[in-house]
């Protein structure tokens, strides 16, 4: 813990909050001389991408790849320092590879020639339709990298001044109708929607502003931080201490104090307590008003109407290592099952939990065998699940048979003698993001980024009544996955800085 004396009448805020979107909006406060105070409940900075070390593997529980790194680097750049000094990023080719039950596979590269042929092989009279797609989100990207949006009081203020960006891109069209009208093929249709899922949208539903993602990963790459993500969230630690910033971990917030329409301290369980100019929260958004604001009329009238807005799904991890080497499975890839629509549909409307199902296996000691010891693997597989307020069920008891499940699934079509190679495994449920990350409803993602809930319709980044009161991260505008959590983190710090007294 740094406890660094800021100077007399600076200004002093606070983020709660120490995943990757809560440390940008620090480091971004802290770089412009506003003295700031990050709030963490775990004994370890990174939320959900902090690292964990069994049995001489040092497993990650966030995202598989980075996807954003001009994002970070602008962090270090902010004082004309480079992330290179504090962090080495390995390249992930290819981008992701999809297999299909029926024996297709399909990598999807950054290079274009090597994507063509890709594209040409599993549907030639597509390759057509595929760059008029490419084109579009290359125009999506090119749009709205730009014009990170407002940060208005009003979701509505925010979709007001967009307008003409987004008539002019349709963006009222689903995702999945903006892929079908270019692509023919279900199995490469499949492919361009999948990464939505990976960010917690419904391609059917989700607005086409979603399909930026594609253009971004092609053009920036998929990035791999040496050492895990764990590794990484601890150099952005360590970059806002260095700026003069302190960071308390393994004490959570238990209060934001209000006086009137101002947000005037920061109480942790541990009974700490000071006063700031200002307070951003990168908490789940419905434990942030519910249990971090509970006692002011702000606090429960937003925790309500939260609670009753859409979620997106939730999450079921095994993270497993095994014996020897595995070259033939790349750093990413998609095992998808029979069904596709009706897969959406079950985890989105019906709320069961299928038969068969959709893996999302990461293998990061490709890229880095430091993750590993020597002559062994580490992989990370996830499925999505609904959420606990469509599939209230007991997951102590349905948590180790599924973790069976997809091992045997992953064993049938990449590692038949899996079981025997196992050397150690462990799965997390929705209902451990819930106790485990105060997710409500066990979701991995936070409110379902639906038409109503992507972009600049994420909820504000400041807030309407509480002037000083601001959320940032993957539960504010732009939206979830590290790219949106990272363009939030400028959102905010810009719209703090611009408003602090």
């Amino acid at each position: 813990m740094n406890h660094v004396a800021p100077l007399p009448g600076t200004k002093r805020a606070c983020v709660i909050g120490a995943g990757l979107g809560g440390l940008a909006t620090a480091i971004r406060l802290q770089a412009a001389g506003v003295a700031t105070v990050l709030v963490e409940a775990r004994d370890r900075p990174g939320g959900r991408a902090a690292d964990e070390e069994r049995d001489g593997f040092r497993f990650d529980g966030g995202p598989g790849v980075l996807n954003d790194r001009a994002a970070l680097e602008a962090l270090w750049a902010l004082t004309g320092d480079d992330l290179s000094d504090a962090v080495t990023l390995l390249p992930v080719e290819p981008l992701c590879r999809y297999a299909w039950p029926d024996g297709t596979i399909f990598d999807l590269h950054a290079d274009d020639g090597a994507l063509t042929r890709e594209i040409a092989r599993i549907a030639p009279g597509d390759l057509a339709g595929y760059e008029d797609y490419a084109r579009f989100t290359r125009e999506m990207l090119a749009e709205f990298r730009t014009r990170p949006g407002p940060a208005p009081f009003s979701a509505f203020a925010a979709l007001a001044r967009a307008a003409p960006q987004l008539a002019r891109h349709q963006a009222w069209r689903s995702l999945w109708s903006v892929i079908a009208r270019s692509v023919k093929s279900e199995h490469l249709r499949e492919a361009l929607a999948v990464p939505a899922l990976i960010g917690g949208a419904n391609p059917f539903a989700a607005s086409a502003l979603l399909a930026a993602e594609h253009a971004r990963e092609r053009s920036g790459g998929l990035w791999w931080p040496e050492g895990g993500m764990g590794r990484l969230a601890q150099a952005l630690q360590t970059r806002f201490e260095r700026l003069g910033g302190t960071v308390r971990l393994h004490d959570p917030a238990a209060r934001i104090h209000t006086l009137g329409n101002r947000a005037h301290a920061v109480e942790t369980q541990s009974g700490w307590n000071d006063r700031f100019d200002a307070v951003a929260s990168s908490a789940d958004l419905v434990h942030t008003w519910r249990d971090l604001l509970g006692d002011a009329p702000r606090g429960i009238e937003m925790a309500r109407k939260t609670r009753r807005r859409a979620h997106a799904p939730g999450l079921f991890t095994v993270s497993f290592a095994l014996e020897g080497a595995w070259p033939g499975i790349p750093h990413r890839m998609v095992l998808l099952g029979p069904r596709f629509r009706g897969l959406v549909e079950d985890i989105y409307a019906h709320g069961v939990l299928p038969q068969d199902q959709m893996i999302w296996l990461d293998h990061p000691s490709l890229t880095d065998p430091s993750l590993a010891p020597p002559g062994k693997s580490l992989f990370h597989a996830a499925v999505p699940v609904a959420h606990l307020g469509k599939l209230p069920i007991d997951w102590e008891t349905v948590g180790p048979m599924l973790e069976q499940r997809v091992l045997d699934e992953i064993g049938r079509r990449l590692v038949p003698d899996i079981h025997d190679r196992v050397i150690t495994r462990f799965h997390t449920t929705p209902r451990d993001l819930a106790l485990d990350f105060n997710a409500s409803l066990g979701s991995g993602f936070g409110l379902d980024p639906g038409p109503l809930a992507t972009g600049w319709l994420r909820p504000a980044t400041r807030d309407a009544r509480i002037g000083n009161l601001y959320l940032t991260g993957s539960c504010a505008m732009p939206g979830g996955g590290l790219p949106g959590a990272l363009a939030s983190a400028e959102i905010c710090a810009r719209t703090m800085l611009e408003n602090l007294p």
